[in-house]
């Protein structure tokens, strides 16, 4: 069995390394327990999720530590999903964590929270577990309504100017504008809501402490000075593809609605409006030249899946103001699954023995010797006495 103290002792004794321990001790496990959890889960695991529901934060990992019956799982999942998390559960590594957390001003945000956005429980079992926030926390109730506008990092001149009009007008006229602090259309809009002295909100596929890109630091210490910079992984943890891409649902899930300023035909930005399509949020996009491969992705959705066609602000406020669905669109790319999750953990310099990956990717070991063989047929992988890692590709 494994050692590992679930104590209220032991939970009042780990939050004092980052925040005031609530004085009731049930709160004081659950809320432990679900730094914890956030440790041990990739983004939108539905399995843990469903257990946590059923039973709360603490009892559910007791449980699953001991492991103890999980009639919430099938025996096939609850197998596989400890296998996938044990390996993860470190006091020291969530230890780390907290310190990192207080030193950056990071705070804790549950779902038994006041300051919970409450429309990110629309996402049912791959509703994030918690909310790790930089800034003022406060503000994740002042998002309704909100907007995300999403488009390229490769953006154009034109891209950047009209992402940088919709967002000041927006963010001017008391609507908070979301994006995911990326270079491109994320950062103008970003940058002109901020100019207007508008609310913006960040959401990182990494750590809410450190900014992603690096070149953007400063860009999301004044979002974090003025609004908030958002995760569900704790600080720490590195952004990889598959956090990028669950981190889209979180965009289309706590705004209102989502416009796509520019994208390419293949752009992630597809990913996003997917997402805000399959939660029913509203879905515009900006038309761009016809001629510009820039906003080939904005006319697809303006084309196949009945966006609203978005000119400007007062188009985004209209669509705001009626409910219309829309079909979720295929990005075209190969779908982001275990073998993306792999492949991220892989390094290009150093080699990883099976079990490393496994834990990096959070996933079963024998799953992750699967995937590995499935990545070096693809020629995405390489193999030696001394472990994996990424091949290096030679033109």
């Amino acid at each position: 069995m494994t050692t590992f103290d679930c104590s209220p002792e032991a939970a009042r004794s780990a939050l004092s390394l980052f925040e005031e321990p609530p004085g009731d001790a049930t709160t004081a496990a659950d809320r432990y327990a679900t730094v914890v959890w956030c440790h041990l889960t990739e983004p939108g695991d539905s399995v843990a999720h469903r257990v946590v529901t059923a039973r709360g934060a603490a009892a559910a990992l007791r449980a699953m530590v001991e492991d103890a019956p999980l009639p919430e799982l099938t025996e096939r999942e609850r197998t596989d999903a400890r296998k996938r998390w044990l390996p993860r559960l470190s006091a020291r590594d969530v230890a780390d964590a907290l310190r990192v957390a207080s030193a950056r001003g990071v705070s804790l945000v549950t779902a038994r929270d006041a300051t919970w956005p409450t429309q990110l429980d629309d996402l049912d079992v791959h509703a994030p577990l918690c909310l790790w926030v930089r800034g003022d926390a406060a503000a994740l109730t002042r998002l309704r309504p909100s907007v995300a506008l999403v488009g390229a990092r490769a953006a154009s001149s034109y891209g950047d100017h009209v992402a940088m009009e919709l967002a000041a007008d927006l963010a001017g006229g008391g609507i908070p504008v979301v994006s995911g602090g990326a270079y491109g259309i994320d950062g103008a809009a970003h940058r002109a809501a901020l100019a207007v002295g508008g609310l913006t909100i960040a959401l990182l596929a990494g750590g809410a402490e450190r900014a992603y890109p690096a070149g953007h630091t400063r860009l999301i210490d004044d979002v974090a000075a003025t609004g908030a910079v958002l995760s569900e992984v704790p600080c720490g943890s590195a952004p990889t593809k598959w956090r990028f891409l669950q981190r889209n649902r979180l965009i289309a899930a706590v705004a209102d609605a989502t416009v796509v300023v520019e994208a390419g035909w293949r752009s992630g930005s597809l990913n996003t409006a997917g997402h805000a399509a399959a939660l029913c949020r509203q879905l515009g996009a900006v038309p761009g030249p016809i001629t510009s491969a820039t906003s080939a992705g904005t006319h697809r959705l303006l084309r196949e899946f009945g966006a609203a066609c978005i000119t400007s602000a007062q188009d985004v406020r209209e669509m705001l103001g009626f409910t219309a669905g829309a079909a979720v669109p295929d990005d075209g790319r190969r779908a982001t699954d275990a073998a993306t999750r792999v492949h991220d953990a892989l390094s290009s310099r150093t080699w990883r023995a099976a079990t490393d990956v496994a834990r990096r990717a959070g996933l079963a070991v024998e799953d992750t010797e699967a995937l590995l063989g499935l990545l070096q047929l693809e020629g995405a992988a390489t193999r030696s006495a001394e472990g994996w890692r990424t091949a290096v590709r030679t033109n």
